[in-house]
């Protein structure tokens, strides 16, 4: 089990340039490690002020010379806005640069806002991914190879930089999709899902999906590596509580306007905040998310160890406009009592907490 940083690298406040919004991730990304943290993810997105990381691979390369230890992932690289050879090419890349570091995060993106303006086809974006996929378990797994599918075709090809990993950086596929779930089981990848504003109740069944799905590709899902993403932060102090709870609704609205296609864009790319249907209250945001005293978080993520049973977890640490220096006090925080007083209620390390054992993919790569 570990804990990981996630760098959405958001923008709230106007007068933060990107080039702040950028700096701040990469100081927060040396903290982590630091601070004992085992992974850290960039996002990718393009055109919003919803995240200002159009390139996470190339963030993972830079963040490789700045740090030594921990690991550096992409949450997620979205296949279908790539063309393929590139995309492999990147991919072998970045993980040289990382010395065997990279986590390789997928996912088949949701913005169409996003996929318009790279003409990408987001009506058949799972089979694009998946088809992208292919390719990089055979360009990355083989000497040369050729693809002929649906969407792509590709004559053949050989990738001339090859990945430190062999065949290929782990892959993290982000779905709660049964389809691409049993997928992940019949690979080896790691399922990843992002629990949003979910209670518990509504987090257990992302986790019993998992569990059926691999055993339906006959796969014990008993200590098989699973990630969760979640908002965390932890204080003392209501009022820096209440702001980050603020910031976390402001991202929560963001994502659902580009995900529901109701985006209002303004001053070429600041989408505008807007409240939606039916949403929580911050009171509500409070029950929802892992956001306050030490005491009470604490509790709280001992019941999702349990009953959840994940191998990693990475966190929100800095949303909205939260400042650089406040996320990294965070961490601090997280670093000095949550996880001591997780380890002590377990009655062991961290690292020995649902720690999971590697599984055999069921069916190899053509």
């Amino acid at each position: 089990m570990d804990f990981g940083l996630f760098n959405l690298m958001q923008q709230r406040d106007r007068t933060k340039t990107s080039r702040e919004v950028v700096r701040d991730a990469i100081d927060q990304t040396i903290a982590a490690e630091e601070l004992g943290f085992g992974r850290v993810w960039f996002a990718e997105h393009h055109f919003s002020n919803y995240s200002l990381c159009p390139a996470p691979l190339m963030m993972c390369g830079y963040a490789a010379g700045v740090t030594k230890k921990i690991r550096l992932g992409t949450a997620v690289v979205v296949p279908p806005l790539y063309k393929p050879a590139r995309l492999l090419g990147e991919i072998a890349l970045a993980d040289t640069l990382c010395d065997g570091r990279l986590d390789l995060g997928v996912g088949s993106g949701y913005q169409a806002y996003e996929f318009d303006r790279f003409h990408a086809d987001l009506e058949h974006n799972k089979e694009l991914m998946y088809e992208m996929l292919d390719m990089i378990e055979l360009g990355l797994g083989q000497p040369h190879f050729s693809y002929d599918g649906e969407h792509y075709q590709q004559p053949q090809t050989a990738i001339n930089v090859r990945p430190v990993q062999q065949p290929y950086p782990p892959i993290w596929l982000a779905t709660n999709d049964p389809v691409s779930v049993r997928r992940a089981a019949r690979k080896g990848y790691t399922p990843f899902f992002s629990t949003r504003f979910c209670s518990l109740d509504e987090i257990k069944p992302l986790r019993d999906n998992v569990d059926k799905c691999f055993r339906e590709e006959g796969v014990d899902p008993t200590n098989i590596p699973v990630g969760m993403l979640s908002f965390g932060f932890v204080s003392d102090d209501k009022k820096e509580v209440g702001r980050y709870m603020d910031n976390a609704r402001f991202q929560r609205r963001i994502s659902f306007s580009l995900r529901a296609r109701r985006e209002s864009v303004v001053d070429d790319y600041w989408v505008e905040e807007k409240p939606f249907d039916n949403e929580q209250s911050l009171e509500d945001v409070a029950d929802q998310i892992l956001c306050g005293d030490v005491e009470s978080v604490t509790e709280r993520l001992v019941t999702v160890l349990r009953e959840i049973r994940p191998s990693h977890i990475t966190f929100y640490f800095q949303v909205g406009d939260l400042s650089g220096k406040e996320a990294i006090a965070n961490m601090e925080r997280w670093a000095k009592y949550v996880i001591p007083g997780i380890e002590k209620e377990f009655g062991m390390p961290l690292s020995e907490i649902n720690k999971p054992q590697p599984f055999v993919a069921t069916e190899a790569a053509d």
